[in-house]
């Protein structure tokens, strides 16, 4: 595994920011070990729900974790509001950084994560391939 700390400026999308430093590093397998930060928009899908709720306002990321692949990335995160109340789900489109979003993400070279449709869940979901 290889360390990628990343440091994620004001105004960035947090999940669209990510995938574009993946990307441009040309990365096929990563986890998202951990993330802190502040948001100024929230948008998090509940489990269960197919659209994502955003919330405006003042928002600290409690945690950033999950995985990513070049088919598009899978994170869940937890953020607490102004008066402490704690939300959590999927990260969607639309998280904005606030002042800053400290996120450590391990690199996993010889893997090839994607995403494929699951028969048994309806869902596509990871499936790891190992480089040889």
């Amino acid at each position: 595994m290889q360390a990628l700390p990343l440091r994620l400026s004001p105004g960035e999308d947090l999940r669209d920011a990510l995938g574009r430093v993946l990307t441009q590093q040309r990365v096929n397998a990563a986890y998202v070990v951990q993330g802190i930060g502040s948001l100024s928009a929230v948008a998090l899908r509940y489990a269960g729900i197919d659209a994502p709720t955003s919330m405006q306002g003042d928002y600290e990321i409690l945690t950033l974790a999950g995985t990513w692949s070049p088919d598009g990335p899978h994170l869940h995160m937890s953020v607490s509001d102004a008066q402490g109340r704690v939300s959590g789900g999927h990260v969607a489109p639309g998280c904005i950084v606030r002042t800053t979003a400290e996120v450590l993400v391990m690199l996993l070279p010889g893997f090839r994560f994607a995403r494929e449709h699951d028969a048994q869940t309806g869902f596509p979901e990871l499936v790891v391939h190992k480089d040889e």
